[in-house]
């Protein structure tokens, strides 16, 4: 199946994409309404989050141009010295948009 490039055609896309990201969305939440949340389970949830995280860092750092592995680092230092995550985030941003900008 396509669908053409028209105006019809990438908003039908963008509201299949919407429809697909709010029925994984509220589906997790529905299916993790009949779970018990144990000590076990818990682990497991704050387990997949630093994974996720982390499958998507670790190509970067490997894989990414200066920009992107100059806001690694500083949000990693910065992280470490203010130990509050949007700061070190905002520095990152700033720190890949200035190397980028001067190369």
């Amino acid at each position: 199946m396509t669908i053409e490039t028209t105006t019809a055609g990438v908003l039908a896309l963008i509201l299949i994409m919407t429809l697909v990201t709010l029925a994984t969305r509220f589906g997790g939440v529905f299916i993790m309404s009949y779970v018990r949340i144990s000590p076990r389970v818990e682990s497991f949830i704050n387990t997949m989050a630093s994974s996720v995280l982390i499958a998507i860092i670790v190509p970067m750092a490997f894989a990414g141009d200066a920009g992107a592995l100059a806001a690694l680092s500083v949000t990693a230092v910065a992280m470490l010295i203010l130990k509050k995550p949007l700061p070190a985030i905002a520095a990152g941003i700033l720190s890949a948009a200035l190397v980028r900008y001067m190369v």
